[in-house]
């Protein structure tokens, strides 16, 4: 493809170490796009390990007064920092469309997000509270609390480069640790605005570090004896990656995966809220959501009432720049991306499922060197289908025809993702049957894009997940610290003499 330059003098998107940006040793980069034009507007460094270790060593020698600092103070510096984000929120949200793609109002939207858990990250005194047993025994009393691990590190995709960061950071840092963070080298940018805003909040040096780059500074990271723990947010094959490297070296590990989310429409559900349902968490921020629908399961009749509707509207979805306040979707975040989803939608049509909507060499006047694609939309997918089991990350949504609830279920369960699903319906006994009987992390009724609030927490199962915790929430919380017994008696309540017999409570 043909490179234009947005600028003549391309900026060099650098590290965040020990409190200031810092070059990398490499001199190798990659190029970061503006996906509405094509244009090139900046360079990411690729660092190496030895950039990687030193953003470590950065944060493992803030590590012992930061764990030290009383959890209110912590959280009063998340508090400041709650505000600058709330001061700076449109200006970050402009930095996501710039180098993602997606509409502006979605990008504000992804920024509240990521508010939501920082809000929730000011309440850590309440949440590192322990427990306590009087007299656990006579004499002794027991006690647990929570302490830091350390050294923990973020590795976050391109499709939420604010609020998935933002899962992370915030709960390990207010729980006492520091932080290294490994962001997308496809949007880059926003990381370093937090970073700065972190500091403005008073942050000391070292508790919050940014680490750009590409497998090479992963690895570094998966494999470094001062990182304790590690969260990934990816596709299911390098999950398991992560989650198997940094298990391997010791390390404290949780890694959402993949996905292939499904909504079910049941014949008695209200049909213009469930097009309007599909229609948005289909084709919203161009499919490249984990929790995007990707599968509609359409139950007895409400296929075709269902199908008309759906390819009008997704002929009908304005689709252009993401600085466009009229568009509903904005382009792909690479070219590359755009040639692999391509790519399943040729695989599609020679698997003998039924195009309706091609959004293939789609182009927006005056952006056509944008990584444009329009909506695309199957009927009669198989579950045999590759794009039915796959995962697409795209403006695809493949429709599958059921004939009751029970198939409609038992197809959901046997798919081997299970992150997100959402069903639609009016009757309470089949809302009922489906939340309990659903096999899959997250689910909504009537809701399509089921995504917890920062109180609850965020993950899927089955290879949706590796490791055992979700994403914030108190769930965080119990990841990014560990647990500690404590037994204490004094002196006058010992009795004399060696105990030999396995302690009981007496």
């Amino acid at each position: 493809m043909n490179i234009t330059l947005q600028n003549d003098k391309i900026s060099v998107v650098d590290n965040y170490i020990g409190g200031q940006r810092q070059a990398a040793t490499s001199d190798r980069t990659q190029n970061v796009y503006n996906p509405a034009t094509g244009a090139v507007t900046s360079q990411v460094v690729m660092s190496t390990a030895d950039d990687t270790d030193q953003a470590v060593a950065a944060a493992k020698a803030a590590f012992p007064s930061w764990a030290e600092t009383p959890p209110i103070h912590r959280a009063r510096a998340m508090n400041r920092f709650l505000a600058l984000l709330n001061e700076n929120k449109e200006k970050l949200a402009q930095t996501i469309t710039d180098e993602h793609g997606k509409v502006f109002s979605d990008a504000c939207g992804e920024v509240d997000r990521a508010i939501d858990v920082v809000e929730f990250a000011c309440g850590i005194p309440q949440l590192l509270k322990g427990d306590y047993t009087d007299q656990a025994s006579t004499g002794i009393d027991n006690w647990t609390l929570r302490q830091p691990l350390g050294v923990v590190a973020g590795i976050t995709p391109f499709n939420f480069p604010v609020m998935v960061p933002a899962w992370m950071y915030p709960v390990a840092i207010a729980c006492g640790n520091t932080f290294v963070l490994k962001p997308s080298p496809t949007d880059p940018t926003p990381s370093l605005l937090v970073a700065d805003l972190l500091k403005q909040a008073g942050l000391p040096d070292g508790v919050f570090n940014v680490v750009q780059g590409d497998k090479e500074s992963v690895d570094a990271l998966l494999v470094h004896p001062d990182v304790a723990a590690a969260s990934f947010v990816g596709s299911t094959p390098i999950a398991n990656y992560v989650y198997e490297t940094g298990a391997h070296h010791g390390k404290r590990v949780q890694a959402l995966g993949g996905a292939k989310n499904h909504l079910i429409v049941m014949p008695d559900a209200d049909i213009d809220k469930a097009v309007d349902g599909l229609i948005g968490a289909s084709y919203g921020s161009a499919g490249e959501r984990c929790m995007a629908i990707s599968v509609a399961v359409l139950v007895g009749d409400a296929a075709d009432r269902v199908i008309p509707n759906l390819a009008e509207r997704a002929r009908a979805l304005k689709i252009g720049s993401g600085s466009d306040d009229a568009s509903e979707m904005g382009p792909i975040v690479t070219d590359a991306a755009r040639n692999r989803i391509s790519k399943y939608i040729e695989t599609g049509i020679a698997e003998g499922a039924e195009l309706l909507v091609d959004g293939r060499g789609f182009e927006v006047p005056g952006h056509e060197a944008g990584f444009f694609l329009g909506a695309t939309l199957f009927d009669r997918v198989a579950p045999e289908m590759k794009i039915y089991r796959e995962e697409i990350f795209g403006p695809v949504l493949s429709c599958v025809r059921t004939n009751d609830f029970e198939e409609a279920l038992a197809l959901v369960n046997a798919h081997e993702f299970a992150n997100g699903v959402s069903c639609y319906t009016s009757d309470g006994n089949v809302a009922r049957e489906f939340g309990r009987r659903v096999q899959v992390g997250m689910v909504g009724v009537n809701v399509p894009i089921p995504v917890p609030m920062a109180w609850h927490g965020f993950g899927g199962w089955k290879k949706s997940l590796f490791g055992d915790m979700h994403a914030y929430g108190e769930e965080g919380v119990r990841f990014y610290t560990k647990q500690k017994s404590i037994m204490q008696r004094w002196p006058d309540s010992i009795t004399k003499g060696a105990e030999f017999a396995m302690p009981v409570s007496k």
